[in-house]
């Protein structure tokens, strides 16, 4: 009788974290290849709150490239057959 595995969610998520890590990575690797077309979003210039005794400084910039939705596919295959 076989034994069946739950999946966890937080292995998901790791692996498709590594898969857009590992895709970016590719993607910088190559600049002139379409690899690392996509599309860059979010605060071009960041936001500081000054509290006098305390400064934060918020951004957020994420870029999406071919090389990342293509790890992050690869990734989502990976856990499939885990």
């Amino acid at each position: 009788m076989k034994k069946m595995k739950s999946k966890n969610g937080w292995t998901c998520l790791l692996l498709v974290l590594a898969g857009v890590v590992l895709g970016g990575f590719i993607g910088s690797l190559f600049p002139a290849s379409p690899l690392n077309f996509g599309q860059t979003f979010g605060l071009t210039s960041p936001m500081i709150l000054d509290l006098g005794i305390l400064t934060i400084t918020f951004a957020l910039t994420i870029k999406i490239t071919i090389a990342s939705i293509l790890g992050i596919v690869i990734a989502l295959i990976v856990y499939r057959f885990l």
